[in-house]
This record gives structure tokens, sequence and C-alpha cells, in this order.
């Protein structure tokens, strides 16, 4: 069974975002930047599977500049057989990613994809579910278990009430949540493994696929600052500011 696992480059989750000074978009000049962390944690659920004689081949596939060849290798180093770069200067929105991937699977041919339920720069939650809508397969949102069998798989989701549990049949599209695993730390030996493993580079261009933007962003601002704390001298007190002032009660 081959799987299919997207990989994006953002900037790193332990790095403080800064806005331009125009506030037109995220500042990511010499900034730090890394995979994102759900599709780390999609690429290691792929790897468990091979681990576990469940699945074949993995292929990750990232879409950007040359630069995101890093979490590619990353991606390879910790034990995918291979990787694609589609590559564009473009900042893609998620439907346009979804018809990217869907023409990637129509290479491939895999029988699972598995990928973060969301990046965490645009932190839309959506490429997954048009992917398989795109494809007409099922899906299985916010996985946090996956049992992968023959024809089909069960998946436990977090849902807001608990967990769900829900059958899929293959081939399926399924996202990844915090608490399906703890990806590994890639070796020494493995990243020097990584450089020899095939990465081909494809134009987006290649692909025919429509990638014009549907929105437009108007401006970007940081969160207002809290305002200090004041003490209260009784509830009294409290209740008052909490009717008159905060208008919460």
């Amino acid at each position: 069974m081959k799987i299919v696992v997207p990989v994006k480059r953002v900037i790193d989750a332990n790095v403080k975002v800064r806005l331009k000074a125009d506030g037109s978009a995220v500042d990511s000049d010499n900034a730090k930047m890394s995979m994102n962390p759900f599709d780390e944690i999609a690429v290691e659920e792929a790897i468990r599977l091979k681990e576990a004689g469940a699945a074949g081949e993995i292929v990750a596939v990232s879409i950007g500049s040359d630069a995101c060849q890093d979490v590619l290798r990353a991606a390879l180093a910790m034990g995918a057989d291979r990787a694609l770069l589609i590559r564009t200067e473009a900042v893609l929105e998620p439907l346009a990613v979804a018809k990217l991937l869907r023409e990637v699977v129509a290479r491939e041919q895999p029988r699972l994809v598995i990928c973060g339920k969301q990046s965490t720069d645009g932190d839309a939650n959506q490429a997954g579910q048009m992917l398989a809508g795109l494809l007409g397969w099922p899906q299985a949102t916010f996985a946090s278990k996956l049992d992968l069998g023959t024809d089909g798989a069960t998946v436990t989701r977090e849902i807001d009430g608990g967990l769900e549990i829900i059958a899929v049949t293959l081939p399926a599209v399924v996202t990844t949540d915090l608490r399906l695993n703890s990806p590994r730390y890639t070796t020494l030996p493995n990243i020097m493994k990584a450089k020899k493993k095939p990465l081909d580079v494809v134009a987006l261009d290649e692909f025919g696929v429509d990638t014009r933007p549907r929105l437009t962003t108007l401006g970007l601002a940081e969160p207002a600052a809290r305002s200090a704390g004041v003490r209260v001298a009784d509830v009294a007190e409290l209740l008052a500011k909490l009717k008159n002032e905060a208008k919460v009660i």
C-alpha cells in the first residue's frame, strides 16, 4: 500500500510571529522555518504503519519554493521513501493546494493520504476535506487513533463532546490531530541517508491547475495588549465591575 503525506514549510512553532510594518503579511525574514507540526505527526503515522507491515511506500509532497526541500529532506530522514516538490513562489489557498494534491494522487495512485488537520500559519483546516471532496474519497478528520486494515480503516476522532470512532473504506483521506502520536527525533545517520533518497522537483505549471486566489488579505493586526489588573475591596465591588465595566453579567 502506498501512502502520500503532504508536508508544509512554516515558521517554527516556538518562534514569536512578527508582522511586517505595513501589516500586509507575517514577516518571515530570518525566521526559523520547520515542518508544520501536524504534518510531522502525519509523517510519523505513515512510518509506523509501514513498520507494522500495513504500508509499503511513503511519498512526501510539498508545494512551494526550493526552500521547501528542507522539510522534504526532514520527512525522508524520518523514514519517507520518496519526496516530490511542486515548485512555485506563490502563496496558495487551500482549494489550490487540494487541486494540486488531487493531481499528485492521480499520478501516484495511493490507497491512503495522511495530512495534518491544519497548518499553523494559515490555520484554515480545509485542504484535507477539500481533497477528499475532489477525489470522492471517504474522509476521517481530527484522527487521534488509526487502525488500518486491508480494505478499510478504523479511526478515532477528536470531537467537541469527546471521541468518535468511525470506519472508512480505502482509498481515503485522514487528517491528524495532536494526540495521534509523538514524532520521532531524526538521527544523524538517517539525515545522511535522506540526502541519497529521491526528491523530484516539478514546476506547478506542469499540472495545469487553476491556482488563482479567491481571497484578498486586506490587513493583519496583532491582538490588543491586555490591560493591567486591579484589586477590588470585596465581592460587591467585583460584581459591580463585572456588570458595569466588563459587561459579562
